[in-house]
This record gives structure tokens, sequence and C-alpha cells, in this order.
């Protein structure tokens, strides 16, 4: 079992790595998909989405949202779907130490200049639904 471990734990991590892409929804989601017009199936297969597509187009085409709104707008209840993601930002950092370490012993001295990533999180897109249908959408470019 101990030696098993190892290989089970790298695959899980494949597996979490692993692309989701609109053909993969659709064979998760087969009777969503099977229920959609024409035009819209094939605008979920190019991951695209339009003005009267259904809310399980746009699942099925740009996935879950990372936040989900109701509200009241014009005399009709909507929802509002937003979608984020993060972006690197990259740094260098200049970085020195010296001095004592653990039990008075000298550990030395070392200077350098090092890169950074830091991931911000980013707005990607918004949905806009009333009646259960894409209103409108906006997506950053």
């Amino acid at each position: 079992m101990k030696k098993l471990m190892p290989f089970l734990l790298v695959a899980v991590v494949f597996a979490s790595c692993a692309p989701i892409t609109p053909q993969a929804r659709i064979e998760k989601y087969p009777e969503k998909f099977a229920a959609l017009s024409e035009r819209d199936k094939s605008l979920v297969q190019q991951g695209q989405i339009t003005r009267g597509m259904s809310a399980d187009g746009v699942l099925l085409a740009w996935g879950r949202p990372s936040q989900r709104y109701e509200g009241f707008k014009n005399e009709k209840a909507i929802e509002r779907w937003d979608y984020a993601g993060s972006q690197p930002v990259y740094n260098s950092n200049f970085y020195g130490s010296y001095g004592y370490g653990p039990y008075g012993r000298y550990s030395g001295l070392g200077y350098g200049v090092g890169p950074e990533i830091a991931y911000v999180p980013t707005h990607l897109a918004s949905v806009w639904f009333a009646n259960n249908r894409v209103d409108s959408w906006e997506r950053a470019r």
C-alpha cells in the first residue's frame, strides 16, 4: 500500500490540473446539451455564448460561475453570473542576510536578486439573465 500511495498522489494531482473544456462539460451533461437549439449547440462547442441562450447553454460553454447574484431591474427578476480568474504579477526582489544562526554559530553572508510571482484575482466576464435567458454579457479582452 505504501508503494501505491505516491502513484495515487500523482494521479490526483494530474487529474486536478486537467483543463475543463466545453467538450468535457458536454460529456458530463449530455441531457442539457441535447435540449439546446442547433445554433446554441454549435456556439457551446466553440465556447461562445449569445443573447437569448439558456443558462444551461452558458454553463456548458463557460462553466460554473465564480459568483451568482440575484436582483430586480426594469420590473423583472434578473440574475448575474460573474467569472473570475487570477493573473500573475512578476516582480524582482532584492534580499540579503548575514548574522548568527542557531546556537550562536555564524551563518554567513548572502545577497541576491530573485524573481517573485504573485497571483491577483481578476474579473474575466459577467452574464446577465432575464427569464433564464442571456440578456447581455461582457468579457475581458
